[in-house]
């Protein structure tokens, strides 16, 4: 569980890394924060045999509401929600199961693994090349269009 940990709060933490934002020692105490809150989040929902049991609940989710571990972490440094929605994409699904962490930007977008280990006494690996091309994806979420949209309504 703890690299599964170590590797989702890691994740979160380099969305929210950018030029003259968020300083390096604040997003250390976040990472910290965030992998406590999620590991006591998770404690009586870890189940290595079956792994996807439980895959709901440690689910992390925005979806232009904030994921509550996130934004407690967030809170923990004095970062706003409002802050957070300008960092993160609008729309960003994270599981966190055993033995794997993967992610989806957006609802469309494909799902992309950032941690797979196989399952103990396992020996096959999974081949991961039509996985490779999501190494760097996360890095779209910021170059996503703008949330301010014109509407404009036509009467009749």
């Amino acid at each position: 569980m703890k690299t599964e940990i170590s590797t989702a709060a890691g994740f979160i933490t380099r969305l929210l890394r950018t030029p003259g934002g968020i300083g390096d020692e604040q997003l250390r105490c976040f990472s910290e924060s965030l992998q406590e809150a999620l590991r006591d989040h998770y404690k009586h929902h870890w189940f290595p045999l079956m792994p996807s049991k439980g895959s709901g609940y440690r689910c992390i989710r925005i979806n232009h509401k904030m994921d509550p571990l996130i934004g407690k972490a967030a809170g923990m440094i004095g970062l706003s929600h409002q802050r957070l929605f300008q960092l993160l994409p609008s729309e960003l699904t994270l599981w966190v199961d055993p033995f794997e962490v993967s992610y989806r930007i957006g609802e469309d977008g494909s799902i992309c693994v950032l941690y797979e280990s196989p399952p103990p006494g396992v020996k096959t690996a999974k081949a991961l090349e039509s996985r490779s091309s999501c190494k760097e994806e996360w890095r779209i979420g910021r170059s996503s269009p703008s949330k301010n949209y014109n509407m404009m309504t036509v009467s009749s």
